[in-house]
């Protein structure tokens, strides 16, 4: 219990000090973190997400934080649509978050825990639930519980941390175990020079040609600085579009809630397997894991579309 009530308060801590963290980037047209979004579940862009919303009549967007995504997905759908945004900390800032931005779409929040039973919210033919099943004490379960929402011709498209490199994976914990009981302001001291050390490694605009080295898990290839450093050995995140305050949030963000899992995309096909999904879309990249799965019953009329139908004996 310790461990998730210390991950509770990291995130209420987090949003309550940073109300509006990557709020506008999200929805600023051609931004790095929407693009990010956009393409790792196969969206080209805007006007392609917007498409895939306009037959959807409920979605949920579980784990919504301070609600940027939410926002971004209400003002893409239909006017008609009904976006429900859930979090455990969050639900609060997220809903007035939305109302200042004005979404197109009917929104709602609530507060709840993806781990408890979340039938009486509905039946939803779009979830949308990215960068919180990690830090659940049972992402699996809580998987489930989401899925038990999908209408019949549902989809629901997750997004979670990835199994990095051990030398990044022996940092990230160590980090991690020396914040654990430190407070909002302490971990924060320390995030700052994590952040200082991101920004100061970008700033040399250095691209790297490595060799591969197969017992550190680094693939061959020419990086930028930075992003070599990011990739393979710690996480210092940093963003010219963002403040430092809000460079500094991201990094807290990863390294002080402790429940902090991290998969493989085998291990995330099993999952869905075992819900009876099929895969539409799949991305993996070196942080995290995507994959949109829909309900079998929503494949039909596509397959439909793809047979081959008699005609008049020719």
């Amino acid at each position: 219990m310790g461990t998730i009530s210390s991950t509770e308060t990291s995130f209420r801590d987090k949003w309550e000090n940073n109300q509006d963290l990557a709020f506008s980037e999200t929805l600023r047209e051609g931004s790095d973190i929407q693009t990010w979004i956009l393409n790792r579940n196969g969206f080209k862009n805007c006007e392609d997400l917007k498409n895939f919303l306009l037959p959807k009549s409920r979605i949920l967007d579980a784990g919504c934080g301070n609600g940027r995504v939410t926002a971004l997905i209400g003002k893409l759908c239909a006017d008609k649509t009904k976006v429900v945004g859930i979090d455990l900390v969050a639900a609060k800032i997220a809903e007035k978050n939305n109302a200042e931005c004005g979404p197109a779409a009917q929104t709602e929040f609530y507060a709840r825990d993806l781990m408890q039973n979340l039938d009486d919210l509905g039946t939803f033919d779009f979830i949308y639930c990215q960068e919180v099943l990690h830090h659940t004490a049972d992402p699996i379960r809580s998987f489930q519980n989401l899925c038990r929402l999908l209408t019949p011709d549902g989809e629901i498209a997750i997004y979670v941390y990835k199994k990095k490199a051990p030398s990044r994976e022996y940092v990230d914990d160590f980090v991690r175990q020396k914040i654990s009981g430190l407070s909002y302001e302490g971990a924060m001291k320390v995030c700052e020079q994590i952040t200082e050390l991101g920004r100061a490694l970008s700033n040399q605009n250095v691209k790297v040609d490595v060799p591969q080295v197969d017992i550190l898990e680094i693939a061959a290839g020419k990086y930028d600085l930075q992003r070599f450093f990011y990739h393979f050995f710690a996480k210092c995140f940093w963003n010219d579009s963002l403040s430092f305050k809000e460079n500094a949030a991201i990094n807290y963000d990863w390294y002080h809630p402790q429940l902090c899992t991290r998969h493989t995309i085998e291990e995330i096909r099993e999952w869905f397997v075992s819900e009876n999904l099929k895969i539409v879309h799949e991305h993996v990249d070196f942080y995290g894991i995507t994959v949109r799965g829909a309900q079998k019953e929503s494949l039909v009329p596509i397959l439909k579309q793809l047979s081959v139908n008699p005609t008049n004996g020719e």
